[in-house]
């Protein structure tokens, strides 16, 4: 599989969190989430010292604060749904700014949003400092089914092929005059979405032949070996070993 062109997501640099292995980023990355995860919800110091380690690792990645603040819109749906929660939940009530609110569904709207956050900053730090494609070698190296990671880049490789695709057919139909204004064009956009489905499926099939015809046995060659030092693994796993230390002070 060729490099390819950067995701969006991806921040291309030269910090130490940069040049980690993607294996040891990724293992960090979920240990910190299952600390996040199992801290007492009554321990608000504590999300905030998670919240300045995460801030620690963007400042030596070199991630501008505001770059993450925008892709964390990607949270809202949880926000929003964690707002609901006290307006909706049962038990004893509390008055706040007028509203009559739930107080279980406050520490439950709490919990959601602090650890949710975290969670999603933490992933938002990954991929800006990791490639895609070097991530999923990272989790192959962790011994994820090799299946599932060729799956994966695939959909990573042809994602954009197939993005294209829809947008040539788009500015086909809109060449020809159509215009989607309401549900008498959803014939339109269906046979449009049908065509498109079959094109990306004999574009597979093209690829997989291919693949045979230059050897391919069911696994993918490696070509970068991506080791990682016991000093890498030490500093990957630097935050989830400080994480843990405020969990065990929380607890």
């Amino acid at each position: 599989m060729g490099a390819g062109h950067h995701h969006e997501l991806y921040l291309p640099g030269d910090s130490p969190v940069h040049r980690l292995p993607p294996q040891c980023k990724l293992l960090a990355v979920l240990a910190f989430a299952i600390v996040v995860v199992a801290t007492p919800r009554e321990a608000f110091w504590a999300f905030g010292l998670y919240a300045v380690l995460l801030g620690a690792v963007a400042a030596v990645a070199r991630v501008p604060a505001g770059q993450v603040v925008r892709r964390m819109a990607i949270e809202v749906p949880f926000v929003l749904f964690a707002f609901l929660i006290p307006v909706i939940g049962m038990g004893e009530r509390v008055s706040v700014l007028g509203l009559s609110l739930s107080v279980p569904g406050l520490w439950a709207a709490w919990n959601i949003l602090a650890k949710a956050t975290l969670g999603v900053v933490a992933s938002i730090l990954l991929a800006a400092t990791t490639e895609p494609r070097v991530l999923l070698l990272g989790a192959q190296r962790l011994r994820l089914p090799s299946l599932l990671v060729q799956i994966a880049m695939f959909m990573l490789r042809y994602l954009d092929v197939i993005v294209g695709e829809m947008r040539r057919m788009r500015v086909a139909r809109e060449s020809r005059g159509f215009a989607a204004r309401d549900v008498r064009q959803i014939p339109v956009i269906a046979r449009s979405a049908g065509a498109l489905f079959i094109r990306s499926y004999e574009r597979g099939e093209r690829v997989h032949l291919a693949m045979l015809s230059r050897g391919y046995t069911g696994s993918m060659p490696i070509i970068d070996e991506m080791s990682a030092s016991v000093v890498q693994w030490a500093s990957a796993l630097a935050l989830p070993a400080a994480a843990l230390a405020v969990l065990g002070c929380a607890l």
